[in-house]
């Protein structure tokens, strides 16, 4: 029996988020043209309203997506923090050592010529 810790973390609520082509697209649209409306969003999905509005509610309890109320609308706006704090965490510090093995390399090969 595997057992997991209660606490979720952040990076995992982002993962989790991530891990749906619904949700990436959803952000995709939202990078395009911030501040939609659920019914903007809804338009460019063929699944239910209902089907939308949760797929949103997973992106806003990541910190994915910022909503705010505009009259009777409710805006979706992108949130590019949560990525960047995952690309800086998990991305830049394995690519970080390829990079600069390339730099030392070209720089030995100019230094050859």
């Amino acid at each position: 029996m595997v057992t997991y810790p209660e606490a979720v973390s952040d990076d995992d609520l982002v993962f989790k988020a991530l891990a749906d082509p619904t949700r990436r697209f959803l952000l995709d649209l939202l990078f395009a043209r911030d501040g939609r409306t659920l019914t903007e969003l809804e338009s460019e999905l063929e699944m239910s309203r209902f089907g939308v509005m949760k797929h949103l509610r997973v992106l806003e309890d990541a910190g994915l997506v910022v909503s705010r109320k505009s009259g009777r609308e409710k805006l979706h706006f992108l949130n590019p923090v949560p990525i960047r704090l995952i690309h800086d965490r998990w991305i830049d510090k394995y690519t970080e050592r390829h990079v600069t093995a390339l730099t030392e390399l070209k720089a030995e090969l100019e230094k050859d010529s």
